[in-house]
């Protein structure tokens, strides 16, 4: 049996530990570490490899041994990485939208509008863990994605946005009405948007097909009386079929882009709000991952 030490264990490093294991195909690995994340824990167990943390949790399968714990402890204390989100979650999602791209870290911060310090401390975090790799030195240094769904995997991990919803109802035949309605509404108005959710999966794949609600980011600068006198939606507490969602900034606006005459998210986004969403939402994102992602 092979035995690693680690103090922290996030997806992104599970990745690296299930892609080393391939090396040594018929030597189980065990992973003992301070802290692993729970999507840590689930990547590992299913590529075969045993773990036990510093909280408690245990999973150790050999041929005639099987043993499972779930731990409830607290983290230890540690220097926090630079997680992805916030600012850090647009670097993630430039380079999501760009796998192959090899990128300098001027033209990920212009792409992003992030300081070239903190796309730098993001791309090492990254590189630590082995999302990433680098080529050249000094000025000519790009780094480019080596493992895209541990990317993914571990923006989903981290990310969290701080959002006020306002819940709405207006009129409308179909949930493509509704849609029609609301952008025409907006576009006219210009007030930033950009449909998310099962809506907007369901203009991209034809699997996702329960929209009870459509949900819309608007921009942070908009007055939400403004949006509800030019859309006619009006304001409810109960049995909504639109979400007005705004963030402290227009980060969740970011690389939004125009789809059958709609403005909507970027892919990931809208994969990660409907992997949020408590009606069916995991299963319509791991459908949309498969069909439209890819990795």
């Amino acid at each position: 049996m092979r035995v690693e030490f680690k103090q922290r264990v996030s997806s992104a490093q599970a990745h690296q530990l299930a892609a080393s294991v391939m090396t040594f195909p018929d030597t189980p690995l065990l992973l003992i570490a301070g802290e692993a994340t729970a999507a840590a824990r689930e990547t590992l167990a299913s590529h075969g490899i045993g773990y036990v943390d510093g909280l408690g949790n245990m999973h150790l399968e050999l041929p005639g041994l099987l043993m499972h714990l779930a731990g409830s402890g607290r983290p230890i204390a540690q220097r926090s990485p630079t997680r992805l989100s916030g600012k850090s979650s647009t670097v993630a999602q430039a380079m999501l939208l760009e796998p192959e791209r090899a990128w300098h870290v001027s033209d990920l911060a212009e792409r992003t509008n992030v300081s070239n310090g903190l796309v730098h401390r993001v791309l090492s975090r990254l590189e630590e863990e082995g999302v990433v790799t680098s080529t050249g030195s000094g000025p000519t240094r790009t780094r480019s994605v080596a493992n895209p769904t541990a990317l993914l995997d571990l923006w989903t991990e981290e990310h969290h946005d701080r959002q006020n919803r306002t819940r709405a109802y207006l009129l409308a035949p179909s949930a493509g009405a509704l849609v029609s309605s609301l952008a025409s509404s907006l576009d006219d108005t210009r007030i930033d948007y950009a449909l998310t959710g099962a809506a907007a999966a369901s203009l991209v794949v034809p699997f996702v097909t329960a929209v009870p609600v459509t949900e819309l980011w608007i921009s942070s600068r908009a007055w939400i009386q403004d949006v509800f006198d030019h859309t006619g939606a009006t304001p409810v507490s109960e049995g909504p079929n639109v979400v007005f969602l705004q963030a402290k900034d227009d980060g969740p606006l970011a690389f939004h882009e125009r789809r059958s005459g709609v403005s909507m998210a970027n892919i990931f986004r809208i994969y990660i709000d409907l992997r949020r969403d408590p009606r069916r939402g995991i299963e319509q994102s791991d459908n949309l991952r498969r069909e439209v992602i890819g990795f």
